[in-house]
């Protein structure tokens, strides 16, 4: 008896000696992760709503669906059944650009970024300008990027207005 306990005990001891050195070799093997510039990629996510809203402005929805969207993203807009596709994100953009008779643009504003190697989620802002400059509805956004060819696109978004349900009737 007293020979199956030191022979179980050498070779707990000789497990547990092998176990630490293979974990010591892994933890060197694997890649250091980079680190992400979260100032440089504030910039990068406002440039693209600012070109988005441009393209807005300038009512161009194929320009925002091509620059911004994925070909498999998913917009979920208020009111609205989701858009499924860059090409019915576009069509959706296509049908509210041409309700516009106000002549108004939207401001969009990075307000939170949270990253994590190839992918980005977004919470920004965004406000109604009327053709007199003048601030209207405003509202909540969060979109969801990944990494494409080097380039950030919108996978899932969706948005939300501070208006109250009893507001908008």
């Amino acid at each position: 008896m007293k020979r199956i306990t030191y022979v179980l005990s050498l070779l707990t001891f000789v497990a547990l000696i092998f176990s630490s050195c293979t974990t010591e070799s892994v933890e060197k093997e694997m890649p250091e992760e980079a680190t992400i510039d979260m100032a440089n990629l504030k910039i990068e996510i406002q440039a693209m709503e600012d070109a988005y809203a441009a393209a807005e402005q300038a009512k161009d929805a194929d320009a925002i669906a091509k620059a911004y969207y994925s070909e498999n993203a998913i917009s979920y807009s208020r009111n609205n059944e989701p858009a499924v596709g860059r090409e019915a994100i576009g069509a959706s953009i296509a049908e509210g650009i041409a309700k516009d008779t106000l002549g108004g643009h939207n401001v969009y504003k990075v307000v939170d970024l949270f990253a994590d190697g190839n992918f980005v989620v977004e919470i920004g802002s965004w406000t109604e300008i009327d053709a007199s400059g003048a601030e209207g509805e405003t509202g909540f956004y969060m979109s969801y990027f990944e990494k494409e060819d080097g380039k950030y696109k919108c996978v899932r978004d969706m948005n939300v207005t501070t208006k109250t349900m009893k507001d908008a009737m």
